[in-house]
């Protein structure tokens, strides 16, 4: 663990994203420079201050717009987005009133943070020069493993594949904390206690500049497919869990990616919601426990205080539906919060809460 000390930079240590007719919280991205918060609301990417004042949102996204992340040198905010028709996609398009097309298709898209400066501005419209707010990187490695039949277990959805989820920004596994940054995307996981071909998390790795060079604005009732395929592969080692990584989030000061997943029902594991990836360790190729024989480039479990296992786990019970590392042992966890409202419809919120490294607790963390 890194030996440096907590700074000042002032953030609120409750900060509420108010109440919104959506889906629950995804997940949060910070600019610290700019002074925002970005919450993923399922359906709609809302921007507020630093003190939870609306500033924009952008709207009309019928699938599911899951982990977000911020890159601060190109000035966007990353998201994993899901157009299917599982019960996850069937629900969506029952509550928005909106038709997806038939086909099912996965993306990474990009926010154009400076450009959202208006509440409900419209993902799908573009501007006299073709540009939008929201542009979409295809991407067929993950459309495959979702549509197809894995070898090993003879069943749907290769290695469980239920979409994607958690993303992050951050230095490829085994690099310098100051060497290029790379978007990392989760393989959601169908919960599967019958297989035994489904207990790795599935990482793959893209480079933001494919999304300015091959992103293009989304028209959700005919997909595009402008994409590439992902540069690299990984795999994390946790047993199978319920929806896989739900969110990702890369922490200069452990040099670790936290990785928040809702728990696997396996008895044969220690199920915990929260593990740490060793961002410092170059992965391994070696062979896949489940897999038949399947080689891949496995990554190492980190344990940046005693209180987290051997494999990586502990029982830290916030990061699901988001988290924000600051860089300095600080992070914003958000806490997912809903309502009724009148007519018994229900309304979704999050409240980002300030936590610390706390070595000596069992907690892992502890409020701020």
């Amino acid at each position: 663990m890194s030996n440096e000390t907590y700074t000042s930079t002032t953030f609120l240590r409750r900060i509420h994203s108010g109440y919104h007719p959506e889906g629950h919280v995804q997940g949060i991205a910070i600019d610290e420079a700019g002074g925002y918060i970005y919450f993923s609301f399922t359906t709609i990417l809302l921007k507020t201050d630093l003190a939870g004042n609306p500033v924009g949102s952008v709207c009309n996204i019928v699938g599911h717009l899951g982990c977000i992340t911020f890159d601060p040198d190109r000035r966007r905010v990353y998201g994993s987005l899901e157009l299917k028709h599982d019960a996850i996609g069937r629900g969506i398009v029952s509550r928005t009133g909106r038709e997806l097309a038939e086909e099912d298709a996965f993306y990474l898209v990009s926010f154009d943070c400076d450009a959202i400066t208006t509440m409900n501005m419209d993902a799908e419209v573009t501007d006299g020069e073709g540009k939008s707010v929201m542009t979409a990187l295809y991407l067929p490695d993950m459309v495959r493993d979702y549509s197809e039949t894995d070898e090993v277990s003879g069943k749907l959805h290769r290695y469980g594949c239920s979409g994607i989820d958690g993303t992050a920004y951050g230095p490829v596994f085994g690099e310098s904390p100051d060497s290029e940054k790379k978007i990392m995307v989760c393989y959601g996981v169908y919960s599967d206690v019958e297989r035994t071909d489904n207990d790795h998390q599935v990482i793959l790795q893209y480079d933001p500049a494919m999304i300015e060079e091959l992103g293009r604005p989304l028209t959700q009732a005919a997909p595009h497919h402008s994409g590439c395929p992902a540069e690299a592969r990984y795999f994390f080692y946790t047993g199978n869990t319920t929806y896989g990584v739900q969110n990702l989030e890369y922490d200069p000061f452990t040099r670790t990616y936290l990785t928040a997943v809702y728990t696997g029902r396996k008895e044969a594991f220690t199920n915990y919601p929260l593990f740490f990836i060793d961002a410092a360790v170059a992965p391994v190729e070696r062979e896949l426990v489940g897999r038949g024989g399947e080689i891949g480039l496995l990554l190492t479990a980190a344990r940046p205080t005693d209180s987290v296992s051997e494999t990586g786990g502990c029982w830290f019970g916030l990061g699901q539906t988001g988290v924000y590392a600051f860089g300095d042992g600080r992070y914003a966890f958000s806490q997912h919060m809903s309502r009724a409202e009148e007519g018994g419809k229900r309304t979704q919120a999050s409240e980002v809460i300030l936590y610390r490294l706390a070595p000596t607790s069992d907690s892992v963390f502890a409020e701020v």
